[in-house]
């Protein structure tokens, strides 16, 4: 989409445990957004750990499940010459990602998934913080 301000969130669970996160940028996109809510998700993990990922974004589930390793074999290198957008957050998802044993899982969004529900009001709080 068009840039203008965005915001992402994250619901981190470990046992009973939760922890609610969430930012958000003036000029930015919806795909970096999903990115960002799992780079953040990703990074508060102290030690190596199995991990579910649930979004309700395919760029990110097919990004990581399918479309990766082509890119990297390109070096996110695009025809022409450039490079692939948001490259610069794929490859420190990717970086991260190894650090884990991940499961990517898509949602439907804005289908009554309440963990999704709550994670996209976290994001419109990120979207506030830089309004």
């Amino acid at each position: 989409g068009n840039p203008g301000p965005g915001g992402w969130g994250a619901i981190l669970r470990w046992r009973d445990t939760e922890k609610e996160i969430f930012g958000g940028e003036p000029e930015t996109t919806n795909n970096r957004m999903e990115l960002l809510a799992v780079i953040e998700g990703l990074r508060v993990l102290k030690k190596p750990c199995s991990v579910v990922v649930y979004t309700d974004s395919q760029y990110v589930q097919k990004g990581m499940t399918e479309w990766l390793a082509g890119w990297k074999a390109k070096d996110f290198k695009v025809e022409g010459g450039g490079y692939r957008p948001n490259h610069d957050l794929w490859r420190e998802l990717d970086d991260l990602a190894r650090n884990h044993v991940v499961e990517w899982h898509w949602v439907k969004g804005h289908a009554g998934h309440v963990e999704n529900d709550r994670a996209d009001a976290l994001a419109r709080q990120g979207v506030e913080t830089v309004r």
